[in-house]
């Protein structure tokens, strides 16, 4: 063991070849053929993948701004490419999840060190169903951030790959309580789906069994909860209790899109809910109160100051009756005030 090379990490000699003996601190090997075509290779460049295309329209303005501020770490020419691909995923990720995801790779392959980048690649491959490439993504992004949002993806990829076990495994790795409640909800729901992949289908409906699956409160995480709910109890043979939920989440859908119904008025629901109003609806609503209520007071105001001016203005003072001069002829001059409205004078 004396006689190993130490400068070696494992303690390993090179193998030797024939030939004279060449000191490795002048030369460097020479490398493999294969390995120099390679790197003489004109063409390398157009063997990686292409990028998927850009429309001309589509700049990185599009991105919102929160978001370009963590892009400034990155050349302006690659930030201004890396937003235009991550605005691209944020346009298709509905319509077309596939090609958002050639996008989110693009944009990771030019700045994957940003840890917003690793989330909407994660978020993007789960979305179109790559849950491998999800579940790596949304890890690396944990590891880099601690922030538990996307937990839920997480805990669904491992079901997606087929391992709801280690899916709840995940899912008890935190306290629930420190988690948003649409964070909360959504973990719930993908604990209750491993537990129906492992056929426990009485904790599939207690692990969805949580404080925010309330009747007389409708948030935007309120729909799928009582949906998961309600097919849950569909599942256990419930079917009268699934149906209720079933009209409760129905009616929650269209409380919080009233535009999907035709009507542009808030739905008032039976006895179990009571409907806030969306923030656009409550805010023009909000407008609209405010500005009765100033035209109120400005009516108020002007009545207040017509009544003031009319109790201190004074009476106009009454005309004095003219006076009529006679002249009788003899240098005595007269005057007398004209006959009373009936025609009558006074007699003296």
């Amino acid at each position: 063991m004396a006689d190993q090379d130490r400068s070696r990490p494992n303690g390993r000699t090179p193998a030797r070849s024939g030939g004279a003996r060449r000191d490795s601190r002048d030369a460097k090997p020479a490398r493999p053929a294969w390995q120099e075509r390679v790197a003489n290779n004109p063409d390398q460049d157009y063997t990686k993948p292409k990028a998927p295309a850009i429309p001309d329209e589509i700049n990185s303005s599009e991105l919102p701004l929160q978001l370009r501020v963590q892009l400034k770490t990155l050349t302006e020419e690659n930030a201004e490419q890396v937003a235009r691909h991550l605005a691209m995923v944020r346009l298709l990720i509905e319509q077309d999840p596939e090609l958002a995801l050639e996008h989110a790779k693009t944009a990771a392959s030019r700045a994957g060190r940003i840890a917003f980048i690793r989330e909407t690649l994660g978020v993007t491959a789960y979305t179109a169903g790559d849950f491998g490439l999800a579940l790596r993504e949304l890890l690396a992004h944990r590891r880099a951030t601690a922030s538990q949002d996307q937990l839920p993806l997480i805990v669904d990829s491992e079901r997606g790959l087929g391992r709801p076990k280690r899916a709840l495994e995940e899912g008890r790795s935190v306290d629930r309580n420190t988690l948003e409640p649409s964070v909360r909800v959504n973990l719930a729901i993908a604990m209750s789906g491993a537990r129906l992949d492992l056929e426990q289908n009485e904790l599939a409906l207690a692990e969805l069994e949580i404080r925010e699956l309330d009747p007389t409160k409708v948030f935007e995480y309120s729909v799928p909860l009582f949906w998961a709910y309600a097919d849950t109890l569909e599942i256990l043979g419930r079917t009268e209790e699934s149906k209720h939920w079933s009209k409760l989440a129905e009616r929650a859908e269209q409380a919080l899109n009233p535009e999907s119904t035709g009507e542009a008025e808030a739905i008032s629901v039976l006895e179990e809910f009571e409907i806030p109003l969306r923030r656009d609806e409550q805010e023009a609503a909000d407008e609209k109160h405010a500005e009765k209520e100033l035209k109120r007071r400005e009516d108020q105001r002007a009545a207040s100051i017509a009544e003031h001016k009319s109790s201190t203005e004074p009476a106009l003072p009454r005309e004095e009756a003219p006076v009529i001069e006679l002249d009788f002829g003899d240098g005595r001059p007269s005057t007398r005030k004209p006959r009373s409205e009936d025609g009558r004078g006074k007699r003296g």
